[in-house]
Order: structure tokens, then sequence, then C-alpha cells
């Protein structure tokens, strides 16, 4: 059965860059600089979009390492593609509760303003946790609050209306189920940011 999201976000895909105003931007280009991707780390981005984190995370991770987006929705990652055609980048279309990717493969997954998104949230951390390398870090990052996530879908309505992210007790039962460690949550105006360290 086709996700409802997958049609949602075919629609947005044309207009979805426009979304992100300079502010946003350099907001997250901060962001990328903090979360200590060095040269050479091969990084996923799942719920890639169109690609708003590629040209930061692409410059982080330099010639000898990769990215590698994947979106459940065909136009998101054909935009994606379009958008940034490079060597080190590479964008599929896939569901990130079953991602086509062998064990232990990435040395850190980021979830940019997708994981509220995820319909099986736990089944995704624990992907997440199967192609991530032992000790890798997972962060999931919004530009805004839980709450305020929570009031925008409500008011987009359709597809999205009901999704949330889990509140903090639940979310870190949730990562440790995952197989997850060492949580650290912030959720206040402007941002939400959940790291955790992959245990399997």
């Amino acid at each position: 059965m086709r996700d409802p999201h997958q049609e949602f976000f075919d629609k947005a895909a044309s207009e979805w860059d426009i979304k992100f105003t300079a502010d946003d931007l350099e907001r997250l280009s901060h962001l990328v600089d903090s979360l200590g991707i060095t040269e050479g780390m091969d990084v996923l981005d799942v719920g890639c979009g169109t690609g708003i984190l590629f040209d930061s995370l692409r410059r982080k991770v330099g010639g000898s390492g990769s990215v590698t987006g994947a979106d459940l929705s065909m136009q998101m990652a054909r935009a994606a593609r379009r958008n940034f055609p490079f060597e080190n980048i590479n964008v599929i279309e896939a569901d990130v509760s079953n991602l086509p990717f062998v064990d232990f493969a990435y040395d850190m997954a980021i979830s940019f303003s997708a994981f509220a998104h995820f319909v099986d949230k736990q089944k995704a951390l624990r992907e997440l946790s199967r192609v991530l390398k032992p000790q890798a870090r997972l962060y999931i990052i919004h530009l805004q609050s839980s709450k305020d996530l929570a009031e925008l879908h409500k008011k987009i309505g359709g597809a999205v209306e009901h999704d949330r992210i889990p509140q903090e007790d639940i979310m870190r039962e949730m990562l440790a189920a995952g197989q997850f460690d060492d949580v650290t949550i912030e959720d206040h105006t402007g941002l939400y940011l959940a790291s955790a360290v992959n245990t399997k």
C-alpha cells in the first residue's frame, strides 16, 4: 500500500526549497559544522528531501568520503539528484524502515526535517542502527520545537496532520530499543536536536 506521505511530498517537491530562508540555511550550515563530520566519512541523510544539507555535508566529507541521500518521495529524490550532481553524492528512493544498504555501512546518519514523518519510527531506528557502524552517531534535526512542529503539521493537515516527534521520555525509550545510547535531546523554540550513539 502506498504511503500517503509519498504523494504529499511528491507534490511539494517543486517548491520545497523556497520554504527555507537564508537564515534557515545559515543555521543549518552552523549545525552541520557542529556535528563532528570529518573528511573521509560516509554519511547517510535519511529523508533527504531535495538535498538541503548536501552542499554542507559534501564539503565536510571531501572527495574521499560520501553522502548518501534516501527519500521516500520519488520527486524529492529526483530533485536532489538534479540539484547536486557530484561524484561524492548518491541519492536513492527508499523507505527508512527498509533501507537497501549493507550492515555497518555508515559513519553517521542525519535525519533533517523528516523524523516526524516516519510512519514506523521504531522500525526506522532499528534500520538506522543496522546500517550504522558501531559507535556511529545519529542526529535528528528539526528547525522547530516538537510542540511548534506538531502545531504546524496540524495546520497543514492532510497526510502530515498527525505527524509528531515523540515526547522526550518515549523518544529515549525508542532510541534505547533501537540500540542507541548516550542520548541528548534539545527541544526549544527554533530547534529540535536529538543525538544518540549506535551500540550495535
